[in-house]
């Protein structure tokens, strides 16, 4: 992957985990199931550290 590739793909990552993140926090206002979220958003967490180690040997 080239540097720009990372770079767009963290700035996506960035977007979905604050949409994840407001989605999450209507269920959690609403007494719903957030286990589904929650393990998207340590996904995306995961993916993120991976990319921005990738990115500073770039």
């Amino acid at each position: 992957m080239f540097k720009h590739e990372i770079e767009e793909r963290i700035a996506e990552l960035k977007s979905d985990y604050i949409q994840v993140q407001g989605d999450l926090d209507k269920l959690e206002a609403n007494g719903g199931n957030v286990d589904r979220a929650e393990a998207h958003l340590s996904r995306i967490e995961n993916e993120l550290s991976d990319l921005k180690k990738e990115l500073r040997y770039k």
